[in-house]
């Protein structure tokens, strides 16, 4: 990992100050893609999500500014609602790097987008959540049920898991595919009987009046994230690549030691309750590793299963789209 000389303790009025100053979605443009292989980088446009809490830090504490600005390059955030439209954006050359599930790449890569893995963040959490007044009480109840999903996301990878742990096939559900937004709408008005969901969403709605979680990702399946850019950008700007993981890495370690700082930043950028906030921080993987054979054989076996089901078209190399830096 790339040794960067920014200060390890960031003060909680730098942090807060910093956060007036970029709270606010940077809108981006995407029709206007960057042509990585030709030029180096002069501006980095990082995707997002809502509640992505390393990212969120990062983004309030304007690191990566510190570290790219002196170096004639522009931070830019995009955010996203989930992982498969910010794969998209990254393979027409609108975002350099992004922070994503575990499924998202598998689908992108399956549709012959030449993106690289190079990072991960170790198992992240997720659940199997019903609504208030469900009869469900094992994994094994979800038969013929509807259950809403966001389709080529890390829950679209846990629910199929899940069912496989309970004996049963995709086919004995109804899976109705939905984004976060809208799943949450449905969850709410009782028009689905499960909701398989990540955080932060996890967090805002497993404490409401008689929702109860039915399974935590933890005790189905390792669901990692990582970072992803294109192989484009990544040949294009290796040193750089480099730096921007190793100040992620770096604000993820300051994270892992002042959650209670991380959750009142995310909840001041987001907008999100503050005790929800909280508890999602509290299980959050802060940490950013380089990537290594062991998540290529997990990812590796989140593709296979995938085409084993016929939901991607082809096998898939997971190896193949691996980035370590110098190698």
């Amino acid at each position: 990992m790339t040794d960067i000389s920014i200060p390890a303790v960031i003060s909680r009025r730098r942090l807060l100050r910093a956060a007036g100053l970029t709270a606010a979605i940077t809108p981006i443009g995407l029709a206007a893609p960057m042509v990585f292989a030709a030029n180096k980088a002069k501006v980095l446009r990082v995707g997002t999500q809502k509640g992505a809490a390393i990212l969120m830090a990062e983004r309030q504490e304007r690191g990566l500014e510190a570290l790219l600005n002196p170096l004639g390059i522009e931070v830019q955030w995009v955010e996203f609602a989930f992982g498969p439209p910010m794969m998209e954006a990254m393979r027409v050359g609108s975002v350099g790097i992004g922070l994503v599930g575990d499924t998202p790449p598998i689908f992108a890569q399956a549709a012959k987008s030449d993106l690289l893995y190079i990072a991960a963040v170790p198992s992240g959490a997720s659940a199997i959540l019903l609504p208030a007044g469900s009869s469900v009480q094992t994994l094994q109840d979800l038969k013929g049920k509807k259950i809403a999903v966001a389709k080529a996301s890390s829950s679209h990878n846990l629910i199929i898991a899940a069912l496989e742990k309970a004996g049963l096939s995709f086919s004995d559900v109804q899976v109705i595919f939905l984004t976060p937004a809208d799943a949450a709408a449905a969850f709410e008005r009782g028009a689905v009987d499960a909701w398989t969901i990540w955080d932060p969403f996890y967090a805002l709605y497993e404490a409401r009046p008689g929702v109860r979680v039915l399974a935590e990702s933890t005790t189905i399946t390792e669901q990692n994230s990582f970072f992803i850019s294109s192989r484009a950008f990544v040949e294009a700007n290796p040193d750089l690549t480099a730096k921007v993981i190793g100040e992620l890495s770096r604000i993820s370690d300051w994270a892992a030691q002042n959650r209670t700082e991380v959750a009142k930043l995310v909840s001041d950028g987001t907008g999100m309750a503050l005790e929800p906030t909280e508890r999602a921080t509290r299980r959050y993987p802060f940490k950013v590793v380089p990537m290594n054979d062991a998540y290529a054989r997990a990812q590796q076996e989140i593709a296979d299963r995938f085409h084993r089901l016929g939901v991607i078209p082809a096998k898939i190399k997971v190896a193949d789209q691996v980035w370590r830096h110098g190698a």
